[in-house]
């Protein structure tokens, strides 16, 4: 459920800038401040107390009515002014999709928004910022799960609805509905969920919607996450409709693509060429307010106050795929302008963005639900600052991050020695070899290898390995604390093992992510070691973070406990790096400055020159192919068929009651294999399924082996400041023909539940880079791409934006992690409903496996497609996105296929 925000009550003032409110608007308010040279007359407005539903504002108080004393002739004369920036309160129903307005907010107001999640503030500090501060100029309400009608779910949204009659405010999909529910409409299921779809829309060309077609085939489309509605027949005539669906229909994405050209802010998010991009672009046209059609068939999409400037709308105008969002969002602001300059025509000369650092100190009480089942829980009670920074104009909200600019270990100053040798891979016999002769030794204990063994199309360059090395290797092997109840933040206890075997153990209560961000910031290095050599990762920490430290990044409790660590990672001071693409060998060694460097890269330079490119015992081998299913070979699921099913209709219930768009719904299966060779594991599962994300890890004292196959990126922060997020929601069999193969290609390319489903992981990508990045930067320059792998065919999406500068590596992380392609969206409740459905912890599975090396660049995979092997036991997780229109055999059958490429690779190798 995506929104747009646009407020349109008066209550938001300029800072410094008096006389824009008046001093008794309204007794339900405590003590609106008066603004300076400007006297309000009494009995310009009529308030009863005892019915709010029907209050009678005075029309000099809407747009485009300025009549009467407040403004004279020759005032009403002057040329229209334009505001230098418009400030936006944003509230945030702990949605997904947030930040996605925040950035088209940015764009368009000149000045991002202040964030504030709809529990944070009392009313009374509402009041305080809103009339005495007059920090704002409008409100926008977010969109988020759940239903107006349950107060754990909205907030403090519904009294600003009703008691701030006088500041323009924009409703968007919650936010919509709030607006019609504190009015008297009644809030019911919608004919059917609609999420990740498009619909196209008529409108009856009020100011929200200048300059933007309506009606059927004018270009106007729309995406919608929703499964509740505002009845249409509920509607008070306080309220008046302004958008409805122009059809029953619902299209896919694609299906959009046939008849429409992209607006030109869809344009500027997607960066890839499309089908759309051939036709003649449809512009804009007068809108027709009163086309008929059949009017048992729309859903109301949009509504308005008859005397307050306040809208609502049902689609998500910030979605990457809705036509003409932007505009809006500009015809928001527009009446934003208007609204306060037609009060005050000379305000704009004395705007400025931020009164005496208003809101540097924000306080936060978050009230927390009840913990009945059908309650879930918000973030425990914490204090926050929004920055304002005047030089950039941009506010930050850093509540749930971890961002330190003191770390508190000590500082290392590390120098970077390296070699390169040119076109040396293929003559040693290539990655395979040059990992097993130099690192596979001694069952390769305390190894590690970052796989890039699929590299078609350029999906990936580098693979990264090494072993136990120098003086700065040491082992974190990271549990979290067994406590879960809420007002834990997720602590735990870490173990580290130094070069020399040391083992010691300390206790994290602020988490592993916080002590991991004191660690990278703690490193002092100079550019100039690493000029030249065109990868990121020149040393520092690799390894995994388990699913379950989703609770260092917003989620308040797990309801499983891992059976592997949470996160194991080894500081990688000697690594070996390959470049396939020109079949270079890079060698690099880290050490303090005031320490003398150790002899590994003479001795790694003379044992890849003795390497011979004949293949080793373990490429002899040959493995027999396996016919049977996993269940048939000995593995055992967590979930049967039935039970499995019988979650995704519970996660269908979740989504028609507004409680989701999307649940990953996972499980697990698993073996007993007792003494194998993990590394041969490992060998053969990359030969069959090959991957761009592959990797392998073996932290021995942990009896603990990671065989991945992923194909899936989860984050990566280059040395330019650039995040990208590669999510794949989409996933078919390949076909037995080129013929059958290519038909599956095309029937995964224009699936409509795939598409909703990439759809909607775009959107929530979107949003959690949002979080991070400057604004304006987001942008999608590949959307809804087949990728085929040796076994499947997978919908893939690109999303990119350029990091805030103020901002650490392991902030980002945060901010995203675990990946939504694995959670669904809005991304918390997903969580919470997920955990009360599932089994077992995922553990390492849907988490993640990268690096995070100590020039402050990483790159992150999505742990899909993996064989861990743990304490005797193989186990591989797989699942998929319930959608409104999943079917939940076909559920099933897509969660085993997920299975299959893994587990058969263990079946052969046994």
């Amino acid at each position: 459920m995506n929104f747009t925000l646009c407020s349109s009550s008066s209550e938001l003032k300029y800072p410094c800038v008096e006389g824009l409110r008046h001093s008794k608007v309204n007794m339900l308010v405590p003590r609106p401040s008066v603004r300076v040279g400007y006297s309000a007359k009494k009995d310009s407005i009529q308030v009863s107390d005892n019915d709010t539903g029907k209050r009678v504002v005075g029309n000099h108080l809407m747009p485009g009515k300025l009549e009467g004393p407040y403004m004279g002739e020759k005032q009403l004369q002057k040329p229209s002014q334009k505001l230098e920036f418009v400030r936006t309160l944003l509230i945030d129903n702990y949605d997904s999709y947030t930040y996605n307005i925040y950035q088209e907010l940015s764009v368009v107001n000149g000045l991002p928004p202040v964030v504030v999640r709809n529990d944070e503030l009392t009313w009374k500090d509402v009041c305080h910022y809103l009339y005495e501060e007059n920090a704002f100029d409008n409100i926008v309400i977010s969109p988020g799960p759940g239903s107006p009608t349950c107060p754990a779910d909205i907030g403090i949204c519904l009294r600003l609805l009703l008691q701030c009659w006088d500041i323009p405010i924009l409703g968007v999909c919650l936010g919509h509905q709030a607006l019609g529910y504190v009015h008297g409409a009644q809030v019911v299921r919608a004919p059917e969920p609609v999420h990740g779809r498009l619909s196209e829309i008529q409108h009856n060309g009020c100011r929200l919607f200048h300059d933007i077609p309506s009606g059927r085939d004018s270009g106007f489309k729309v995406v919608r996450y929703h499964s509740l509605v505002i009845d249409a027949k509920s509607l008070p005539k306080e309220l008046i409709p302004i958008a409805w669906t122009s059809s029953g229909d619902a299209l896919s994405f694609f299906e959009t693509q046939k008849s429409n050209i992209m607006s030109d802010a869809y344009k500027s998010q997607i960066g890839h060429k499309s089908s759309s991009e051939s036709i003649s672009e449809i512009k804009n046209g007068n809108c027709s307010p009163f086309v008929q059609f059949d009017e048992s068939r729309r859903v109301l999409m949009g509504i308005m106050h008859s005397s307050r400037p306040h809208y609502g709308l049902q689609f998500h105008p910030e979605s990457v795929a809705t036509y003409h969002g932007r505009q809006i969002f500009k015809n928001f602001r527009k009446i934003t302008e208007d609204y306060w300059l037609r009060l005050r025509p000379y305000a704009a000369c004395m705007q400025v963005p931020c009164a005496s650092q208003l809101l540097r100190e924000v306080p936060r009480s978050r009230h927390l639900v009840s913990t009945a089942a059908d309650q879930l829980y918000r973030d425990p009670p914490q204090s926050s600052q929004l920055v304002h920074d005047a030089d950039k104009r941009s506010y930050f909200e850093v509540s749930n991050m971890v961002h330190l600019s003191h770390p508190s270990t000590g500082v290392k100053f590390l120098k970077l020695k390296w070699k390169k040798f040119d076109h040396l891979a293929s003559q040693v016999g290539g990655a395979r070899n040059i990992f097993c002769e130099l690192f596979g030794r001694h069952k390769a204990e305390d190894t590690f290898w970052l796989d890039s063994s699929s590299i078609e199309k350029k999906r990936a360059r580098f693979s990264f390995m090494g072993g136990k090395g120098g003086s700065l290797w040491k082992q974190l092997t990271y549990r979290l604390s067994d406590q879960s109840d809420m007002s834990f933040k997720g602590g735990g206890y870490l173990s580290i093992e130094d070069s020399h075997g040391s083992p010691r153990s300390i206790f994290l209560e602020e988490g592993f992510l916080d002590y991991l961000n004191k660690e990278l910031l703690s490193f002092c290095y100079e550019e100039k070691d690493y000029e030249g050599l065109p990868f990121d990762f020149h040393g520092g920490y690799i390894g995994y973070i388990g699913y379950n430290l989703k609770v260092e990044c917003g989620v308040v409790s797990n309801r499983h406990k891992s059976r592997s660590p949470d996160a194991c990672f080894f500081f990688a001071d000697n690594l070996l790096v390959v470049d396939h693409q020109n079949d270079d060998v890079y060698i690099l060694s880290l050490h303090e400055e005031c320490k003398t460097m150790t002899p590994w890269l003479d001795d790694t330079e003379e044992k890849l020159f003795s390497l011979k490119a004949s293949a080793t015992r373990l490429e002899e081998q040959t493995f027999q192919a396996a016919t049977l299913s996993p269940y048939k070979a000995g593995f055992h699921a967590d979930k049967s068929r039935v039970q499995y099913m019988e979650d995704v209709e519970k996660c269908l219930e979740y989504i028609k009651d507004g409680e989701s768009y999307e649940l990953c719904l996972t499980t697990q299966i698993r073996r007993s294999i007792g003494e194998i060779d993990p590394l041969g594991l490992y060998l053969h599962l990359r030969q069959k399924n090959p991957a761009p994300y592959a990797a392998w890890l073996n932290f021995s004292k942990e009896d603990l082996c990671i065989c991945s196959s992923s194909p899936e990126r989860f984050l990566r922060l280059d040395r330019n400041g650039t995040l990208e997020a590669k999510p794949i929601k989409g996933t078919i069999a390949r076909g037995a023909t080129a013929e059958e193969d290519e038909q599956h290609k095309l029937q995964l390319q224009y699936s409509e539940k795939d598409q909703a489903e990439n759809l909607m992981i775009v959107d929530l990508l979107r949003n959690d880079l949002g979080r991070v990045c400057e604004p304006g930067s987001v942008h999608v320059p590949h959307l809804m791409d087949v990728e085929s792998y040796a076994t499947v065919h997978t919908m893939v999406s690109t999303i990119r934006g350029k990091k805030q500068s103020n901002l650490s590596a392991v902030d980002c992380v945060k901010a995203a992690f675990p990946g939504g392609s694995m959670t669904g969206a809005p991304k918390l409740r997903s969580m919470e409903l997920l955990d009360s459905l599932e089994s077992c912890s995922r553990g390492i599975y849907s988490g993640s496996i990268g690096f995070f090396s100590y020039n402050k660049t990483f790159d992150l995979n999505i742990v899909i497609r993996t064989v861990v092997v743990h304490e005797g036991e193989a186990s591989i997780g797989a699942g998929g996105a319930i959608v409104a229109l999943s079917n939940p055999e076909d559920e099933y059958e897509e969660m085993i296929l997920k299975t299959n490429a893994p587990a058969k690779a263990v079946m052969e190798f046994l």
